[in-house]
């Protein structure tokens, strides 16, 4: 009797402990389970502001690494070193076409002779507008000027650049803006001459000067394109190119701010055609009065 109530005595106690341990069991676990996903976020967020900061860093460094290399005035001196009469030279040298070799003519890579040509024809054509009365609905003349020279010279010259790229023409952007620059000679003296001998009804001197000066300047683009081009079917892309933007931009600039100037020129001949008119009226009843 006694052993067998130490075992019924033994079995009850292991019952109570089961249950004891059945009810605390979830509590338990709800626990650890809150324990290990605080755990987890605050390694999550530790993370990831270790990722963010080292984000931060990488780009700061790029940033100062940039601003290092393209804020330094310094790297800008070589393409600006040029004396005048150089550029008055290489002025000159767009005008004349070379024969295309099997060797790449050589192409300056310099910038501040093109900067000058571009600020001379936006004084020129800043000119033709205020003597043309020529009005802008939103900017200034000058905004206007600006846009339309720097546009068509950084604008034209990274399309030829990307045509020459695919063309596989051997030929630097700077190279192409600083050839591309220097055929602006051609487009002042275009409109220099056209607005000092101007004809009213008649186009037939800037079709000269739009034959001779920009010809010259395009075949001189060409012979250089040609030489550093190989195959003949990009050689034809990129001459097409060529023809296209520097011919068009001349006849752009013509009509675009010139034209204006021949409209104000017949308002002005059909005024003293009238005046003309009523002085001859107001005379011929004098005469007949005496």
């Amino acid at each position: 009797m006694t052993a067998a109530s130490a075992v019924i005595d033994m079995e009850g106690i292991d019952e109570d402990m089961t249950s004891v341990q059945l009810n605390a069991a979830p509590s338990d676990v709800s626990k650890e389970q809150h324990d290990n996903s605080s755990s987890q976020g605050e390694l999550f967020g530790s993370t990831r502001d270790a990722m963010t900061k080292m984000v931060w860093e990488a780009g700061r460094s790029q940033a100062a690494k940039a601003w290092s290399i393209y804020g330094n005035i310094d790297l800008l001196r070589p393409y600006f070193d040029v004396e005048p009469q150089d550029v008055m030279k290489r002025s000159l040298q767009s005008m004349i076409p070379k024969r295309p070799s099997a060797t790449p003519i050589k192409v300056v890579t310099e910038l501040y002779g093109p900067s000058m040509l571009v600020l001379t024809l936006i004084a020129l054509i800043l000119n033709e507008m205020k003597s043309s009365g020529h009005t802008v609905r939103e900017g200034t003349l000058i905004g206007t000027a600006f846009g339309t020279c720097f546009g068509y010279w950084l604008g034209c010259g990274s399309l030829i650049w990307i045509i020459s790229y695919v063309c596989n023409t051997h030929i630097s952007y700077l190279q192409l803006l600083s050839m591309l620059g220097y055929s602006l000679t051609g487009h002042n003296l275009i409109v220099l001459l056209s607005s000092i001998v101007h004809t009213s009804h008649d186009h037939m001197l800037f079709y000269f000067l739009w034959g001779t000066f920009g010809g010259l300047t395009t075949l001189r683009m060409m012979s250089i394109l040609v030489s550093r081009t190989h195959g003949p079917t990009q050689k034809l892309i990129v001459c097409g190119t060529i023809v296209l933007f520097n011919l068009s931009s001349m006849l752009y600039l013509h009509f675009a701010y010139h034209q204006i100037v021949e409209g104000i020129d017949d308002m002005i001949g059909e005024e003293s055609t009238h005046q003309s008119a009523k002085i001859v009226k107001q005379a011929v009843p004098t005469a007949q009065q005496q």
